[in-house]
């Protein structure tokens, strides 16, 4: 059996690993990705409508509760909290559960677990933001603890220790976005392609500590043991994945519960 993996290990893959979340989850949250409230100010998109209908298609417009649309900002954290883990974590649990085509063969190798930690990570980073947290630091606490059921020290999950490497940091995390970032200069916006790609790279920049990746929320053993068979074993992760959110939701919820006066800010 090789040395436990310690917390500095944990933090140091973890770090760039929440920084390339950053740019997926703040683009999708912020920048209004279905084009809603851009349509809802551009009247000239609905000249000759009758004004009457006109009215009606602006209102329906802003009122999909989707990021970037007025009904959005007047949605509470938790009704936020639910859209990211209902909507968007139905498109990270159909990536997740692509290697369970091979069955019970694809779960011998850690892809899986990887693919899935970092659907989970970057839907806790979504959930974080939700809640004003964007500190680096504090959201490697989150997610080490609702994921792997550890209570990493702030100044370590800052990485304010002589062993963080600043520089390895910032060239892992720009690796990570690659695909994400040439997406946004060919196309303006983020596409679905790169979406599955960023997901894929972030799940391999994970690999580093694959037995941690063991510990995270899983399915219920019905979905393990469908999960096991060819072909159908796709169905089986998808089904485990998603109610592996739900217990990721759960978990995160009872870390903000249990940190209201915002705690989980990295203290110097």
């Amino acid at each position: 059996m090789g040395e436990a993996i310690s917390d500095r290990q944990v933090v140091a893959v973890l770090r760039p690993f929440v920084r390339a979340c950053g740019p997926m989850v703040d683009a999708l949250r912020d920048a209004d990705p279905f084009g809603l409230q851009a349509r809802g100010r551009r009247h000239e998109d609905l000249d000759g409508v009758e004004p009457g209908l006109k009215d009606k298609l602006l209102n329906g417009i802003t009122s999909v509760k989707v990021p970037g649309t007025a009904a959005w900002a007047e949605m509470s954290n938790y009704q936020r909290t639910d859209w990211w883990v209902n909507r968007v974590g139905r498109f990270t649990a159909l990536i997740t559960a692509i290697p369970g085509l091979g069955g019970a063969l694809a779960d011998r190798l850690p892809v899986q677990d990887a693919l899935g930690s970092a659907a989970q990570g970057v839907l806790l980073c979504a959930i974080a933001g939700e809640y004003g947290v964007t500190d680096v630091g504090a959201r490697v606490r989150l997610i080490a603890w609702v994921l792997f059921e550890r209570d990493i020290d702030p100044v370590i999950a800052a990485g304010k220790h002589a062993e963080h490497d600043k520089a390895a940091e910032d060239d892992e995390a720009a690796k990570l976005t690659e695909e994400l970032d040439d997406a946004k200069k060919k196309h303006g916006k983020i596409t679905l392609k790169a979406a599955a790609g960023t997901l894929w790279r972030l799940g391999r920049g994970l690999l580093g500590i694959v037995e941690e990746l063991e510990k995270r929320p899983r399915g219920r053993l019905f979905h393990r043991a469908l999960g096991k068979l060819p072909v159908v074993g796709m169905a089986g992760d998808y089904l485990g994945e998603r109610s592996g959110l739900k217990r990721v939701w759960k978990r995160a919820h009872e870390w903000f519960t249990a940190h209201p006066d915002g705690e989980l800010t990295s203290r110097t």
